[in-house]
């Protein structure tokens, strides 16, 4: 089951230049902070991302997302995450698509080893206007967790539920709230990040954000909640 989950994440992101039938469209950011964590580490930390959209400018889009965080206290590694997805999407109309979704999430100080996702839904604009925009989604999937402590691996049926806000505040400054929730039978997992971004210079913006990572069912020894306040810089691709 890991091979094939493996293999989906693989052809999500494959898949965008063979899609292709017009010049492609490759729009995202990248991202570079550092900030104070509390949970179930408490110190300073780094992270990058890198979140990438291709449209075809037809039917079909294409987006890739990869993320890590590492911190030291007095040299002693204290996190060390990374995390993947990939997502295929067939445009219906204009407010309604339909979507292929994979993700892995590896966690050195969580009570999981690795987490694998693989699903597919249903997305919905059901707001669009110039200072507004909110999608919701949600549909099945299948979920693996390998439990730390045990060695052992939980595999479940599930299913994944997303919301994406954004309100713009005036020219140059934007308010979001993006929101993830993956219910599984051995625990459900919701990851939300408020974050509050501003232009700089030209494709240079700076961002304030708090995420916050809370499991209903943690293994034994582990908090539920982690939270991240970050300070970060965030080069737009466009």
């Amino acid at each position: 089951m890991k091979k094939l989950i493996a293999s989906i994440v693989f052809v999500c992101v494959a898949a965008a230049p063979a899609l292709a039938q017009t010049k492609p469209v490759w729009t995202g950011e990248g991202v570079l902070g550092a900030g104070l964590t509390t949970g179930n580490t408490e110190t300073t930390d780094v992270a990058a991302a890198l979140k990438l959209k291709h449209d075809n400018g037809g039917e079909w889009t294409q987006a890739i997302e990869l993320a890590a965080d590492y911190g030291e206290n007095n040299s002693v590694e204290t996190k060390n995450r990374l995390a993947a997805a990939g997502q295929v999407d067939r445009v219906l109309d204009e407010r309604m698509s339909i979507y292929g979704r994979a993700t892995f999430e590896r966690d050195e100080f969580s009570g999981f080893e690795n987490r694998y996702f693989v699903g597919a839904g249903v997305a919905y604009k059901f707001i669009v206007s110039e200072p507004t925009n909110w999608t919701l989604s949600a549909g099945p999937g299948y979920r693996v967790d390998e439990i730390r402590l045990t060695g052992a691996s939980e595999e479940s049926f599930g299913a994944s539920f997303g919301s994406r806000f954004s309100q713009a505040l005036n020219a140059t400054t934007q308010l979001t709230n993006d929101t993830d929730v993956i219910y599984a039978d051995t625990s459900t997992q919701l990851v939300n990040s408020l974050a509050l971004t501003f232009e700089l210079m030209s494709n240079l913006n700076g961002r304030v954000s708090y995420d916050v990572r809370y499991d209903t069912n943690p293994p034994v020894g582990f908090e539920d909640t982690d939270s991240a306040l970050r300070f970060s810089l965030v080069y737009k691709v466009s």
